[in-house]
């Protein structure tokens, strides 16, 4: 009993950082369908803090930040501590990117993740070559893949939020996930909701991510008076509640 047990709670911290923001608010590297003018938009540096639940039970928390290092070059970094009695799970993201008129490009990404079980380490860097490729340190597993405009597991989150200011409904995004892998998502807007938040009373946007596998679900809400920034991530398998990622407290840099 206590063996299941443990593996059970252990599910239930991986599940809920496998919504991870899976990197939140990020950027984007212009892989959607519709050109848009991000210096119009203009990127607003920020530090967002989130809490992740389960079934309301509260298990952590999660922080955001976007800063400008330089003009035209940016850093987004997710960070969370999850916990559940003795086990705990650790994640870090950051990313580099620039902006140059109207597109967003990837530069670096790092991925970690420790605590109870196996430890994971993932950095990716896209050269513009010619040719253009990513390089891809997976735990010490060298690869290549040639770069199609993919973007980094945090930054397509970013390119949403400026696509939703403009009034679109549906997007879809090619990237390289916190694995390594390539990956599609599409985005469908669904309206707006009132939401109760750690943060307070807020209208959002709600979007549902749909993916290539039918067995998960995934609806993220954005508040325009935040300036579109994601304010709920919540995640389903087979009907089931993964994770719920819920904003406590947002602040412009």
């Amino acid at each position: 009993m206590g063996i299941f047990f443990q593996k059970a709670v252990t599910l239930t911290i991986k599940r809920v950082i496998c919504i991870s923001l899976l990197g939140l608010f990020s950027s984007t590297g212009l892989a959607s369908t519709k050109s848009t003018h991000i210096a119009e938009v203009q990127l607003q540096p920020f530090e967002a803090v989130y809490y992740a639940y389960k079934w309301d039970d509260n298990l952590g928390s999660a922080k955001v930040s976007l800063e400008a290092l330089s003009p035209g070059l940016y850093s987004l970094t997710y960070q969370s501590k999850l916990s559940k009695f003795f086990l705990t799970d650790k994640r870090f993201e950051h990313s580099i990117f620039t902006v140059d008129g109207d597109t967003l490009t990837p530069q670096e990404y790092n991925y970690s993740r420790t605590g109870t079980g196996s430890d994971k380490a993932l950095k990716v860097r896209f050269n513009a070559g010619p040719p253009a490729i990513i390089d891809i340190d997976n735990d010490g597993e060298q690869m290549q893949l040639p770069w199609q405009n993919e973007l980094d597991n945090q930054l397509y989150r970013l390119d949403l939020t400026v696509r939703l200011a403009q009034g679109v409904k549906e997007l879809d995004y090619q990237f390289i996930n916190y694995r390594g892998q390539q990956k599609h998502y599409g985005m469908q807007v669904h309206g707006v909701e009132k939401l109760t938040l750690p943060y307070g009373d807020i209208d959002a946007i709600k979007v549902e991510i749909e993916r290539d596998s039918g067995s998960r679900v995934t609806y993220a809400w954005f508040a325009p008076e935040l300036n579109y920034q994601m304010v709920r991530l919540q995640q389903f398998k087979d009907g089931e509640e993964q994770g719920d990622l819920r904003l406590k407290a947002y602040a412009p840099m």
